[in-house]
């Protein structure tokens, strides 16, 4: 959905959902970003608050009461997110800063606000796309007043809204997965007993695609497709368009005790299920606040008990098998020469446009370029995000977005930053660097380079097993906190296999963010992005990051020590470093970083990108 400059159209917008909210008696509504699934990227069919707020960022919560409305959202969006929304009327909500309510505390004070009012709140939502655990706080904070989850805040509204997704499904062969279905079930069932449970519900979309080594293309960049799983004892349940399921898939599933059932009947067939004498082992933080109700209202004798917990799923398949990594590694060598190739290419654009041989290319031209590079990989199955290509001020957004019919002309001068990624079938890769594009200044290579010192701080860390993302996040901060400078963001992410490029439980941040899933203790196989940066508002922005492995180190007296290993591999740019900022450790770090990249990456290059590849992995002198 591209941007509406036009801020009448979205103030028209929110004018006929203020109409329909006086018809329905509703005094004031929510529209998340979520579809059904609690997904974090959602499909164009499930962009409703897009399409209202005229935000196009990829998280964020519209809140529309009777006379004001207001948007919140994260660091990352900050930037972005005050310029779609002025003229709008709508208010920016930054999360996280001092002062901002959350959105449970800013529904509070209306409903409040409206009690004193001498009226009574009524709080309008669509349930299906909201959290289970979310949706029942909201109704807690509603008391007093009434709770209507059906609301749908399109109606009327939205009337050329893209189709519900679907795609042909396919299977993820085992020399990809490294583990059958059956095999998967049987561990989640062991779960499911432990837990006290006779079924598991699924409703989380990469869950299911990993449970039952199944990808689809529902969602842009997730290869995962719209379902809903049922595990028994003996059996499962998979809810999908039945014209997703080719015969070869069927038949695939059928050997794996799995019954295909319609997408459409799920409601139905957990109604029948739920007055029934069953116990159902659910995650509160992946199943919507419709589906929690019907498990917790049925009226059946005995009718269902509830088990909460964390999908069994979340952690197994953050833990990645020997297949899974050796797959990895092989990729991250063909995705690293394709980067390294746009590094090539960059530079020697820029040369020739400083000398006036060449005429001048944009944003998106570097990242098209790109793209068709990595396109170019044997299994190469989509991007995992779509590419970030920002220069000067635009990378100060950390999701900006380049078009064609808004990018920047890259000069001479300054700094790129490229984040990218793609889905293979040896899996996800998730890559930023940040390159001069020739004169830079002084400022940008310190915080460059103390960018880099925490980058490396935390990959070549040793840690003791038990520690998790939050104790570690200081490793990588602790250079730009010493100059008072902090980011806006995590410090990195879990990252699926051909799955989710943000993953979870996995994670190093320094703030905890209530309801987000990233607490995981550090175990050996689970892969993390490692990407610390410093972003100015009106000047630049700067991003390096690295995939990191954790493996074992060692084991002694003192417990099991861990430690990661670079998966990502392609140069630093040696122009922006500023060797002034850095120990002789840091620089023996980078060294062997590079000599690493260089092992890898120059068996399969030649001629002068062999002499370039050289040159920029040769060894820093301090």
């Amino acid at each position: 959905m591209p941007a509406i400059t036009d801020c009448s159209v979205i103030r028209d917008r929110i004018r006929k959902v203020r109409e329909h909210m006086k018809e329905e008696g509703v005094t004031i509504v929510v529209v998340t970003s979520d579809d059904y699934h609690q997904s974090e990227y959602s499909g164009e069919f499930f962009e409703l608050r897009k399409y209202l707020s005229g935000f196009t960022g990829s998280a964020g919560t519209l809140v529309i009461g009777e006379e004001k409305a207001a948007l919140f959202t994260d660091g990352r969006y900050f930037v972005q997110a005050a310029l779609q929304l002025e003229g709008t009327g709508i208010d920016l909500c930054r999360q996280g800063q001092a002062g901002v309510p959350t959105v449970s505390e800013y529904l509070a004070g209306e409903m409040e606000a409206i009690r004193s009012d001498g009226r009574v709140p009524v709080l309008g939502f669509d349930g299906r796309t909201v959290a289970a655990g979310v949706g029942r706080y909201w109704a807690k904070i509603a008391v007093g007043g009434r709770v209507v989850d059906d609301f749908d805040a399109a109606a009327g509204i939205w009337m050329d809204r893209p189709e519900f997704p679907h795609s042909e499904l396919f299977v993820l062969d085992e020399r990809y997965a490294g583990e059958s279905a059956g095999s998967k079930l049987s561990r989640i069932r062991k779960a499911m007993t432990k837990a006290g449970a006779d079924v598991h519900l699924i409703a989380s979309l990469d869950d299911i695609a990993w449970v039952l080594n199944l990808r689809g293309a529902d969602v842009e960049c997730n290869p995962v497709f719209m379902a809903y799983l049922l595990i028994f004892e003996d059996h499962a349940t998979l809810f999908v368009n039945n014209e997703a399921v080719n015969p070869a898939v069927r038949g695939y599933l059928e050997d794996a005790q799995v019954e295909v059932v319609p997408y459409e009947e799920f409601e139905n067939r957990l109604q029948q299920l739920a007055v029934e004498n069953h116990t159902f082992f659910i995650d509160e933080k992946r199943v919507n606040y419709k589906i929690f109700n019907i498990l917790t209202s049925a009226q059946g004798e005995p009718g269902s008990r509830v088990v909460t917990g964390q999908n069994p799923s979340v952690l197994l398949k953050a833990i990645k098998n020997e297949t899974e990594i050796k797959n990895l590694q092989e990729v991250h060598v063909e995705d690293g020469l394709a980067v390294f190739d746009f590094m090539y290419w960059l530079k020697e654009k820029m040369k020739a446009v400083a000398l006036g041989l060449e005429e001048p290319i944009t944003e998106v031209d570097a990242y098209e370029y790109l793209d068709r590079r990595r396109s170019e990989i044997s299994d190469f199955i989509e991007l995992s995000f779509p590419t970030i290509s920002a220069s000067g001020a635009n990378a100060a957004q950390l999701h900006y977005a380049a078009t064609k019919e808004n990018c920047s002309v890259l000069k001479p001068e300054g700094m790129l930053l490229v984040d990218s990624g793609g889905q293979y079938l040896r899996g996800t890769t998730d890559i930023t660097r940040t390159f001069a594009l020739g004169e830079v200044t002084d400022e940008m290579k310190k915080f460059f380079t103390l960018t880099l010192k925490g980058m490396l701080n935390l990959g070549y860390a040793k840690f003791l097993k038990g520690i998790d993302g939050f104790g570690l996040d200081i490793l990588a901060r602790g250079p730009l906190w010493e100059e008072g400078v902090d980011y806006r963001c995590g410090t990195g992410h879990g990252i699926g296999y051909l799955l989710n490029v943000h993953e979870s439980p996995n994670a190093f941040r320094w703030k905890r963010i209530p309801g987000v899933n990233d607490c995981a203790v550090m175990e050996e196989g689970m892969v993390t992005s490692d990407e610390p940066g410093v972003y100015v508002d009106g000047k630049f922005g700067i991003r390096i990051e690295n995939e990191i492995l954790c493996e074992k180190d060692l084991e002694n007296e003192y417990g099991t020590f861990l430690k990661f290993s670079w998966l990502t591999l392609v140069p630093i740019d040696r122009e922006l470093i500023d060797v002034q900022f850095l120990s002789k450790v840091d620089i023996d770090r980078l060294n062997r970083y590079h000599e690493l990249v260089f092992r890898a990456l120059s068996p399969f290059v030649s001629g002068e990108k062999l002499e370039y590849l050289s040159e920029v992995t040769a060894p820093l002198e301090a």
